[in-house]
């Protein structure tokens, strides 16, 4: 066999290393031009300030486009694995494999981008084995914060891979199976060519910690209260509602859930037999349930605007109201980014004399579902791989997770960057090309480049606002109207000054355009690039920026 005609295994992050969330890997196995592929889940991030109007943001999967995709095969069900599903599988079409919780969500994600009938899904059964070309993918159990957490033992000619997906060790998970150690030590024992592993806590000495550990804490946190309850959780932590549910038992209290994703997660957790005896109060009831016997398990704990909690808060939700003597317990943990929609939530909620409870002050009621420091080097111990490639993180948390593995022994560490392809074999695992990857936004229902022309847009008009400006010429050229300038986002509106300086800045576009001749007012875009730049000049001099400026010539 000719060097180009080699075999190579291949691993490809083309979303979540350097980031936290929206994960898209691939591997690769075959010579370089003829590469057979698998893809590793398909995951969304969420914009922010800096994306305005942006909410979704997905990995440009552009590199696999027109590659031959055995398989896309989800880990779990978490927003950061799944949520581009809807949004990308017409360009990497593949077969898709889930286990039963993960595929009872996804289909609800197919329907709605039609794609229900198109699309193929097969349901995996928990430690069931898929056979994709050269690849012998095997689910392995593990623990995290959702139900049905996978990892992923592939298989190759060339050496078998860990791939550990989000994960932690919980002796007590509530429900759910523990990690397979067993399963994880055999694979050491064979031998583990790479682990591709969880990043986010390595930073974070100790262990995450059980969730068994915050359902005692809950049940001592909420026995005592008086007055109506409500718990903030990630909807997706099935074990933390059900927890919160306990806790709600023993204290004597029914459950109302509050928002979409309760109702949809629960959906999902009764399909494949969790939660199977609980029933939850109606709204009905709930607008009418005594105070001192109801609990609202709600979401919003991170201050999204249109969640549970925010209604509350702002006093529009349909059957929850909270007030004096009420209590609102926050079972999550603080995402970063989300800081200030927080307390901006939380301090409504005070201001209506509601008591606040966090793990800041209330330690173990939310623990992370991701491996702290022991944790990680426990599972190296289990399953001993010759390369350690740190994935889920930001390029700080890639690079001591590679020192951490060092430290532990691992003869090889590679820390790629979305879009750097690593030769796992055969050889020194090395990164041997860099494709093309980055993001793509969802904005108005459509996806578009990163760096596209509406979006650059409406960041300038963020933080510099906009003019408009509308005349008219006759055919010759002549002004035949005054100069409308209209303004939006500029300074000034609440003295009174904004209409005094809108009439200078209209004085210094009719001397503008009255000073160009002959073929300049026959062209638009002359006559616009003028006014643009006289006001731009104009407005850099009064407010200190340079606004957007869109003109309007009408023709008489």
């Amino acid at each position: 066999m000719t060097q180009e005609n080699k075999n190579e295994l291949v691993f490809l992050p083309l979303g979540g290393s350097n980031e936290v969330g929206m994960n898209l890997n691939a591997y690769g196995f075959g010579p370089e031009h003829d590469r057979k592929w698998i893809i590793v889940d398909v995951g969304v991030t969420f914009g922010d300030q800096s994306t305005p109007g942006v909410d979704v943001i997905v990995p440009d999967p552009s590199f696999l486009e027109g590659e031959e995709i055995l398989g896309i095969v989800l880990t779990h069900a978490h927003e950061d694995h799944i949520g581009a599903l809807g949004w990308l599988f017409d360009r990497i079409k593949a077969p898709l494999y889930a286990t039963p919780f993960t595929a009872f969500l996804i289909r609800e994600k197919l329907r709605d981008h039609n794609l229900d009938e198109e699309v193929e899904l097969n349901e995996v059964p928990l430690g069931g084995n898929v056979q994709l070309g050269p690849f012998d993918v095997t689910y392995v159990t593990i623990t995290h914060s959702i139900a049905e957490p996978n990892g992923l033992s592939i298989k190759t000619p060339l050496g078998t891979v860990l791939h550990t997906g989000d994960w932690k060790l919980d002796d007590q998970p509530v429900v759910g199976e523990r990690t397979d150690e067993a399963f994880i030590r055999s694979l050491g024992d064979e031998g583990v060519l790479a682990m591709v592993c969880d990043s986010t806590n390595v930073f974070v000495e100790g262990v995450a910690g059980s969730e068994g550990d915050v359902r005692e804490k809950l049940v001592e946190l909420i026995k005592p209260l008086k007055g109506r309850v409500a718990v903030g959780c990630f909807a997706s932590n099935v074990a933390r509602m059900d927890s919160v549910i306990y806790a709600a038992e023993q204290a004597g209290r029914r459950v109302a859930l509050a928002g979409r994703s309760m109702h949809r997660i629960t959906a999902a957790a009764k399909s494949v037999g969790m939660l199977p005896d609980v029933q939850f109060l109606s709204e009905e009831e709930a607008k009418i349930w005594p105070a001192d016997q109801i609990l609202f398990l709600c979401t919003g704990s991170q201050g999204e605007a249109r969640a549970a909690l925010s209604r509350v808060a702002e006093g529009t939700h349909p059957f929850i109201k909270l007030g004096q003597g009420d209590h609102c317990i926050f079972s999550s943990r603080v995402i970063p980014g989300n800081e200030l929609a927080i307390a901006r939530l939380q301090d409504k909620l005070a201001e209506k004399g509601v008591q606040i409870y966090t793990e800041k002050g209330n330690p173990g009621i939310h623990v992370s579902g991701h491996p702290c420091r022991d944790e990680l080097r426990q599972m190296y111990a289990w399953a001993r791989p010759k390369i350690a490639v740190p994935t889920h993180g930001q390029r700080r948390h890639l690079i001591e997770h590679g020192h951490l593995a060092k430290s532990l022994g691992v003869e090889q560490v590679v820390t790629p960057r979305n879009g750097d392809m690593v030769r796992l074999a055969p050889g020194y695992a090395e990164i041997i090309d860099e494709v093309p990857s980055g993001r793509l936004f969802v904005d108005g229902g459509m996806l578009v480049e990163e760096q596209g022309e509406a979006l650059r847009e409406r960041r300038h008009a963020a933080s510099n606002g906009m003019l408009i400006v509308a005349f008219a010429l006759d055919r010759r050229g002549k002004m035949v109207s005054d100069i409308d300038i209209r303004s939006v986002g500029m300074p000034g509106d609440g003295e009174g000054r904004l209409e005094q300086i809108l009439d200078d800045l209209a004085e210094r576009v009719e001397d503008v355009v009255r000073s160009l001749k002959g073929e300049a007012l026959e062209d638009e875009l002359v006559i616009e690039q003028a006014v643009a730049r006289t006001l731009k000049k104009a407005s850099q001099k009064v407010w200190g920026r340079r606004p957007i400026v869109e003109t309007i010539v009408l023709r008489m």
